[in-house]
């Protein structure tokens, strides 16, 4: 029994890593910052976007999606802020994509460090699809005869491979070596996280309820 248990929360764990670690706006977003601001501000977009994925998962276990759900026109409200701001991070990205000269990077202040991780707090709460990502893990992990400890193993185990993997890329592409490389490709860069932001605001503005 115990090893049936166990065999679903590694279930949990590869369904929920495939999906954090898979390129997208969040991700993208750490990248971009990583690289051309430096690891402070991307360790604090990373905290940002690992809070929200975690409120999220925390309104999925305790039912209070399902009122989400009942109720369209606070959906609806909340993809449609999600849709905007994603536009408005895509229009930003496009600005510095045409613009000739990179900015100098320069030391991140407590502020500046605040504000990058409600930037990645906003990410995530304003896509309420996550929800519904989160409500099938749940579901996976969650089954009847499951002993009382799943539910904080679901989501003590997902916390931490949310903060691995988010933290990782903010290391990762904070490098010597990584900020070269953002350096000479920079204007291609943002243009890639335009195209992203954009596509993902667009889609999340004109999907169904």
């Amino acid at each position: 029994m115990f090893i049936e248990h166990a065999q679903h929360l590694l279930l949990v764990y590869a369904a929920y890593l495939v999906a954090i670690a898979s390129p997208g706006p969040s991700t993208m977003a750490i990248m971009g910052v990583a690289m051309n601001q430096g690891r402070a501000p991307a360790i604090a977009l990373a905290l940002g976007v690992v809070t929200g994925s975690l409120f999220w998962a925390l309104l999925a276990a305790t039912g209070i999606s399902t009122i989400l759900t009942a109720y369209a026109e606070a959906l609806t409200a909340i993809k449609i802020a999600g849709g905007l701001y994603l536009l408005y991070l895509a229009w930003k990205s496009a600005r510095s994509a045409l613009t000739a000269d990179p900015q100098p990077t320069k030391a991140t202040a407590p502020g500046k460090t605040t504000a990058h991780y409600r930037r990645g707090l906003l990410l995530h709460l304003s896509n309420p699809k996550a929800v519904f990502g989160w409500m099938a893990i749940m579901a996976l992990g969650l089954q009847p005869d499951s002993p009382a400890y799943t539910l904080s193993a679901v989501f003590a185990g997902c916390a931490v491979l949310g903060l691995t993997v988010n933290v990782g890329y903010a290391f990762m592409f904070s490098t010597a070596l990584m900020g070269q490389v953002y350096r000479k490709s920079r204007r291609y860069v943002e243009g890639a996280l335009a195209a992203i932001f954009g596509y993902a605001g667009l889609r999340l503005l004109f999907s169904r309820p």
